[in-house]
């Protein structure tokens, strides 16, 4: 019987369980050459990764060649009563010896090597992880020569459309490139904890097992996303892979280096997304907004006033629970549905800041400000 779902893209051998989802709220490469524009313009290596030079691009060929020394195999071994082992990659994030992989790779692990191009392979410490966001971080101590750290790019500059690069140990293969294209962006991709990460990017290049944890790549080098799961029937890639953004990168990594852990901003709310029949229930004018059916209790939106759903209707032999707050707008920004929310909390606040939210109750539009908390561990938006 086949089975279709998203599958954790970069780990031989790990029993993963999937839920269902549930809506809840660097150092530059260090480069010695320079490289070529035209035969009378060089420009130096640093240069092509300023955002603000229009227009230039690599070959893939050369992409490889500066981004391979700076990705890493990483080999986790596990107690024997889940599996022996299992594989993934990661990269370079700094000459300090810390490198970025996914969270997932080094779930359950007692020992972690990482392997660099060269062969050489190290012990490396799990500095920390943030299974949210299914982002790693670990470190080895190396000599500095062998440290290659990758330029991390501005994920919310990417277009649909745009090619891209990614590279890691499909199977073990090491070193291994694919190319495609960026197919989406800001989709919402699951996690164990029932929690999802907003904001995903989307892909056709190639990611298999033993991938998760590489760098996915623009065509001026930079590192864009960290390659995390494929959507799939069969555990291999079937031309939908999916990537953490580097923006959530840049904000999660410091603190899991400082900390250890990072604390999500957390509302506390559970509820849907206002769909077609739930706007002809309500007699709305168009299908658009987050209806808060239940309100976790002391959380921020208990505490703000928000209000959940009080009353179940029958539409089409379907039962909808009605009579919640329906969120409008965060921060002055429209909500269409709750990735709007999500992405919002992702890219814009921390735990202690305050959100201020339009909202639509019994027909009259008021405002609500709440304050975040740190999201509680194993709690459900």
């Amino acid at each position: 019987m086949e089975k279709s779902g998203v599958l954790v893209g970069g780990i031989f051998g790990a029993a993963i369980t999937f839920v269902a989802l549930i809506i809840i709220i660097a150092p530059p490469i260090d480069l010695q050459s320079e490289i070529t524009i035209h035969e009378d313009v060089t420009v130096d290596a640093q240069d092509v990764f300023d955002d603000n030079i229009p227009g230039i691009q690599m070959s893939l060929v050369r992409i490889f060649e500066i981004s391979e020394p700076g990705v890493v195999q990483i080999n986790v071994r596990k107690p024997l009563t889940i599996t022996d082992s299992s594989l993934g990659s990661g990269f370079v994030y700094d000459t300090r010896g810390h490198i970025i992989t996914n969270a997932h790779v080094l779930r359950n692990a007692e020992r972690v090597l990482v392997t660099f191009l060269d062969g050489s392979s190290y012990d490396a410490d799990i500095v920390g992880t943030d299974g949210d966001t299914d982002i790693g971080v670990i470190r080895v101590f190396t000599n500095r020569s062998i440290l290659h750290p990758l330029s991390v790019g501005d994920s919310s500059k990417l277009k649909i459309g745009e090619q891209i690069a990614a590279i890691g140990n499909p199977f073990g293969l090491s070193g291994s490139m694919t190319a495609g294209i960026v197919s989406q962006m800001g989709r919402l991709l699951p996690q164990q904890s029932g929690f999802s990460i907003p904001d995903i990017i989307q892909t056709d290049a190639a990611i298999n097992p033993g991938n998760s944890g590489g760098p996915l790549l623009n065509m001026r080098g930079q590192v864009v996303g960290i390659n995390t799961a494929i959507q799939s029937t069969t555990g291999e890639f079937t031309g939908v892979g999916f990537a953490v953004p580097s923006n959530t990168l840049k904000k999660i990594v410091p603190s899991l280096i400082r900390d250890g852990h990072y604390d999500h901003p957390w509302m506390g709310i559970r509820g849907t997304d206002i769909d077609l029949d739930l706007a002809r229930i309500l007699n709305l004018e168009e299908a658009r907004g987050f209806l808060v059916i239940s309100v976790v209790e002391d959380g921020p939106a208990f505490r703000a006033g928000l209000e959940g759903s009080t009353t179940t209707v029958e539409h089409e032999a379907r039962s909808y629970m009605i009579g919640g707050d329906i969120i409008m707008s965060i921060d002055g920004k429209d909500v269409r549905k709750i990735d709007d929310i999500l992405i919002h909390l992702q890219r814009e606040k921390q735990a202690g800041d305050k959100i201020y939210l339009e909202i639509l109750r019994d027909g009259r539009v008021t405002d609500i400000t709440v304050t975040l908390d740190k999201r509680p561990e194993l709690a459900q938006e």
